[in-house]
């Protein structure tokens, strides 16, 4: 059986995009980290935790992974779900650590398993929330360090292989509330709205995180025609 095979055999399937080490409970939570991947080979996971190239994130992420918990998937090549299979899709803090065309093939892939009326949620950065904090403190080298659209280089061997394990988390692209509706109305979805933390149109979210990191964050939702 297939994974796609598994996944329309739920009778409501509802899907966290890049949930790290925070998947959703009663969610199928998918991850595009390297520590995911590795986690299916257990003998070079052992290898890389007794070397203490795994930092404790990963390693946590990695043990989800095992567990079944959490599952790989690129999501800007193929969500491993069945076209029109998916009645909600949440993706926070993942758009902005794609660049334009990733984002836009991401977007491709959620209408693609969205079910029509299904709900695309997603939590990114708000640039105009850091915007105005910078003007509020004129302090340029904290707005840029907020924004995380670059960090320094990994130095000496064993950070470099941390780095490539966990995946840089530097920023490729920043939205606020007008911008990411744009881009995702541009995607083909129907009604598009900046969505206040706590609101949502998902039937039964569960235990999703509704407010995740609303101190920082822009939410926007939309309906899969």
């Amino acid at each position: 059986m297939t994974a796609t095979d598994i996944h329309r055999s739920y009778s409501d399937i509802r899907v966290n995009v890049g949930c790290g080490a925070s998947p959703t409970p009663g969610w199928l939570n998918f991850d595009n980290s390297p520590s995911v991947r590795i986690a299916g080979h257990p003998g070079i996971s052992a290898v890389l935790a007794a070397a203490h190239l795994i930092n404790p994130q990963s390693a946590r992420l990695m043990r989800m992974a095992q567990a079944g918990t959490v599952r790989f998937a690129n999501a800007a090549t193929r969500i491993p779900c069945a076209s029109g299979s998916v009645s909600a899709l949440y993706s926070s803090h993942m758009i902005e650590h794609l660049d334009r065309a990733e984002a836009r093939a991401f977007l491709a892939q959620a209408r693609r398993v969205l079910r029509p009326g299904g709900v695309l949620r997603l939590a990114a950065p708000d640039l105009a929330r850091l915007v105005r904090g910078y003007v509020a403190a004129g302090d340029a080298d904290d707005f840029v360090a907020r924004s995380h659209m670059g960090l320094d280089r990994p130095a000496g061997l064993r950070a470099r292989a941390r780095w490539a394990l966990a995946g840089p988390r530097h920023h490729l692209w920043m939205y606020d509330g007008d911008s990411l509706a744009k881009l995702v109305r541009a995607a083909g979805f129907a009604d598009v709205l900046v969505a206040p933390p706590g609101s949502t149109r998902i039937t039964d979210p569960g235990k999703l995180d509704l407010a995740e990191r609303a101190e920082e964050s822009v939410y926007v939702e939309a309906l899969r025609p």
